[in-house]
């Protein structure tokens, strides 16, 4: 028995054992967190621009009277003068405040990239254009 309190006593006190802590909880959380989130969160932009197609029939006047507006690699014409995106803007705002049903015929060149004719619209859209149409790119 002596030999063994010593062999104890030698050894310490009574280690303790690491209490380990378990994972699944916590990941159980994320995973319903992640599921609310994702069904109470919209990712669509519900924003919409009608835009139809200047050939289509019934459209009123055709290309008579419309502003064009030529969307290229390089930049932004409107009725041939090239001009900045913010330029355009405020031309097409003054020219719909003069006639508030302006019709805006888009052109765009191709290898035009889809951003930045989504781009053109929302400006335009912005500028308060409501009757858009998009013409054969070039």
């Amino acid at each position: 028995m002596s030999a063994s309190l010593t062999m104890a006593n030698r050894l310490g006190p009574k280690t303790r054992r690491r209490l380990k802590i378990s994972l699944t909880p916590l990941i159980d959380v994320v995973f319903i967190l992640l599921v609310f989130f994702m069904l109470a969160s919209s990712f669509l932009d519900w924003r919409s621009i009608q835009v139809s197609s200047a050939g289509q029939p019934g459209s009123a006047s055709g290309v008579q009277g419309s502003l064009l507006v030529d969307l290229s690699p390089q930049g932004v014409r409107l009725s041939g003068e090239t001009m900045a995106l913010e330029d355009l803007s405020a031309k097409v705002a003054a020219r719909i405040q003069a006639k508030p049903d302006q019709r805006i015929l888009i052109r765009p060149a191709t290898g035009v990239d889809m951003q930045r004719m989504v781009t053109l619209l929302d400006r335009l859209a912005e500028a308060g254009a409501r009757d858009i149409a998009l013409m054969p790119g070039r």
